[in-house]
Order: structure tokens, then sequence, then C-alpha cells
């Protein structure tokens, strides 16, 4: 058999922990996964100032390009909630205030669906994965979402964020599933499912 061709370096465009041990499992051994500590961009903090998850993810992926002159993936992700107008939406990691806390954040959630009955809590997470390369202009975006309500009390002891929260059609809550089933059939594992054939692409041109 042929030897295998080495790996191509690409760049996890996060600082959150969590979202790195979730991005390192899905995008598999194809490319040497690299955090932003093991670049040297410890202190790369990009202005989350889009108006939507795409243009989160796109800033984000773009700036960390630019630093590193490595392939960048970046994600923007979200909760939305049908009783709160879509809210917390882009503002989720920050819902109970800058540099609030994940539990201060739910807390904030189950407050405001005190009272909502079930059938209106019905919810969605959505997430897009954002794709840039060095030194060009343009970046490539793909998207996942994951439907499902969201429970008036905290369950499990997997993920993160408002996963204890988020209850999916099976009555289980994401923070319940194992890794692996959350790999299956979370937004970011579906946008990141989306996003293979672009990765793939980017695999056979020429490192920079």
């Amino acid at each position: 058999m042929p030897d295998r061709q080495p790996a191509r370096t690409l760049l996890l465009a996060t600082h959150n922990a969590g979202k790195l041990r979730e991005l390192r499992r899905l995008i598999g051994a194809d490319w040497a996964l690299v955090a932003p500590g093991e670049a040297g961009l410890d202190h790369l903090r990009v202005v989350e100032s889009g108006a939507t998850y795409r243009e989160n993810a796109a800033l984000k992926a773009r700036a960390f390009a630019d630093a590193s002159g490595l392939p960048a993936l970046a994600d923007d992700s979200g909760l939305e909630v049908e009783a709160l107008a879509g809210a917390p939406g882009i503002r989720s990691a920050r819902y109970a205030g800058a540099g609030a806390t994940a539990a201060a954040n739910r807390a904030r959630l189950l407050a405001a669906l005190e009272g909502v009955p079930a059938e209106g809590r019905k919810a969605r997470y959505r997430a897009l994965v954002a794709v840039a390369l060095p030194r060009q202009s343009r970046v490539w975006c793909t998207e996942g979402i994951v439907t499902g309500s969201i429970a008036s009390d905290e369950r499990g002891s997997e993920g993160f964020g408002y996963d204890p929260l988020f209850e999916l059609p099976d009555g289980r809550r994401m923070a319940e599933l194992t890794m692996d089933e959350k790999n299956r059939i979370s937004h970011r594992a579906r946008a990141l499912q989306a996003a293979a054939p672009l990765l793939a692409r980017v695999l056979t041109e020429p490192s920079r």
C-alpha cells in the first residue's frame, strides 16, 4: 500500500475547551489539528461584532488564518428558543452578561421561561462553520441545526453550555449523550459534515 500522505495543519479558531474537544473528535485524522495556544495565539481575541452566526464565524476564521498563516476553521453557534423570539441566539455565550459562566446563562434562560408550558418551549441549536485560508478573501460557510426543547431543570454531566437543559425528541438531554452519540447528531456535527467536501478540497491544495 502507498504511504499515507502527511496531514495538513488546520487551526481550530476557538479558545473554548469544550468546542476544541468536540472539533478534534469530529474532524478526524486527515488534519493535524492545532489549538490557538499551540500556534502562539493565546492572545488573539476576535470581537464578534457580526449580526449573524455566519458573520461571526467568518470574522474568527479570517482573523486566525491571517494571524497564523494556516487554514483556520471557526464556528459560531447558539440556542434559539421559540418563546423568546429566537433569543438568546448570537448572544448565547453572553446571555447573562459579558464573561458570564455557562451556569449563569442557563439560570437566566430558565428565569426567562418561567411559567411557559412545555409545548411552548421549542428550541433549536444552530451552528455555522467557517473555513478560511491565509491571504485569501473568501470564507466558506456551512450550517447545521438540531431541534428540541428547553426543559425546566438540568440533567446530565456531558457537553457544555446549554446542554443540560436542551431536551431531544427522545427525552434525553444533550448533556446525557456520550461524546460519540453527540457527535452523530449535534448542530456542530451536522455543520462539519456539510463542510467535509470543502475540507477535502482544501487538503488537495498546495501548502502555503
